[in-house]
């Protein structure tokens, strides 16, 4: 058994969640659909922290999820916490590849791991478009541990 944050290094983006009790499903563990649900929380703050919901809110220009995946490791129960990872593994013109990992604090072990890929999409014009580039900053600044303001 290890701690979440040892199964998390080199995951920039980390969110905890609690595990609910209605997540639960009559096989009595957390239903496949609702680790989904965990990716999209991490990946919505990475998409916060990167820069891409700013872009959305100024330009218009912001992402859309282009395919998912999951593998399930271990089932999760009530009660329990997961912590869940979220990184950019590759980048394109216009989209990125994303990679989650889930861990049961309960059991000190991964329960499931995911695959993303994210594309960017300017909402005025109905199509994909380049990453912006202070998005592409942001993405390298998380994923290289980069600190320093995105304009110096």
């Amino acid at each position: 058994m290890t701690h979440p944050d040892e199964e998390l290094a080199g995951f920039p983006v980390r969110v905890e969640i609690p595990v609910q009790w209605g997540e639960m499903d009559a096989y009595d563990h957390v239903n496949n659909v609702v680790f989904f649900r965990y990716f999209e929380s991490a990946r919505v703050e990475y998409l916060e922290r990167c820069g891409f919901n700013d872009s959305y809110r100024e330009q218009r220009v912001g992402a859309i999820l282009h395919s998912t995946s999951c593998r399930f490791r271990r089932a999760l129960v009530y009660p329990d916490r997961v912590t869940v990872g979220a990184r950019v593994t590759e980048m394109e013109e216009d989209r990125f590849s994303m990679e989650y990992r889930a861990v049961s604090h309960e059991q000190e072990e991964v329960a499931a791991e995911g695959e993303g890929v994210v594309v960017s999409f300017d909402y005025e014009a109905g199509d994909k478009t380049p990453i912006p580039e202070a998005v592409r900053s942001g993405v390298r600044e998380l994923e290289t541990g980069d600190r320093r303001r995105r304009n110096e």
